[in-house]
């Protein structure tokens, strides 16, 4: 199998499983990641974790002769296929990380835009080299990166096509952290391991209201913000935060 889905303890681990060419995402990977994700959604995991097999790359794009002389709706229709992956990668309702360890251009880097954080080993490179190839990012780079680290280092990047290290890379707000202690998995599990300590509930809600309101004006972002605090507040996992607050207890939370 090219996607590996794999669970540990609370945690999902999807890993590329191409190292032999990069880990490239073909339309038959899109697909099997699309298939992974589904049963992550339905599944008991409380986080998940992105790795690329192999030293070199976490993924390195497209796979790019299947993006030679195809029809203009095929063109479409690919674009489209992997935006609807990723985007199953945003709606989850479990926090998820990519951990970048070498390479991640092009779609590599968009499936890693997608998700709640990313962690860069030293040695990760990262870029959008579409416009190398006269053409632009295709499954969300052109709308993820710059919500992420501002519209003109967006452009900069996009537009020159050039490679980051990751350092520029934490600098500029595009990975979370630069770690190189264990694997890639152990790397995934170390940072997300504090969150999980939290309702779930509460992670979604917060997570909803920072994205969805930064698509918007201050006014509608309050507003967003106002209605998903008094769902959270309606929850059950709320009333045993506060309960062990004034308990003076650890809270136990079971994500409802």
């Amino acid at each position: 199998m090219s996607v590996k889905l794999e669970y540990d303890g609370e945690f999902a681990h999807i890993s590329l499983n191409r190292p032999e060419v990069l880990n490239a995402l073909s339309f038959e990977v899109l697909a099997e990641l699309g298939s992974a994700l589904a049963q992550v959604a339905e599944s008991d995991a409380r986080a998940l974790i992105f790795t690329g097999a192999g030293e070199k790359a976490f993924c390195a794009g497209a796979d790019i002769p299947e993006l030679m002389n195809r029809p203009l709706m095929q063109e479409l229709e690919g674009a489209a296929k992997g935006q609807a992956v990723f985007n199953q990668i945003a709606a989850l309702k479990i926090p998820s990380i990519a951990v970048i360890h070498g390479y991640a251009f092009g779609g590599g880097l968009e499936l890693a835009l997608a998700c709640t954080f990313r962690v860069a080993t030293a040695r990760a490179k990262v870029g959008l080299p579409e416009v190398k190839l006269g053409l632009i990012p295709g499954y969300g780079g052109t709308q993820r990166l710059p919500r992420l680290v501002g519209e003109g280092r967006a452009l900069d990047m996009i537009m020159s096509g050039r490679t980051v290290a990751a350092e520029e890379a934490e600098r500029i707000g595009l990975v979370n952290r630069i770690d190189n202690e264990g694997s890639p998995l152990e790397i995934g599990k170390r940072y997300l391991e504090p969150y999980l300590k939290h309702s779930l509930c509460a992670l979604f809600f917060a997570r909803e209201a920072v994205q969805r309101g930064g698509r918007t004006g201050l006014e509608d972002g309050l507003r967003i913000e106002r209605d998903l605090s008094t769902l959270a507040y309606r929850s059950d996992d709320a009333a045993e935060g506060l309960r062990a607050f004034v308990e003076k207890r650890p809270a136990h939370f079971k994500d409802c």
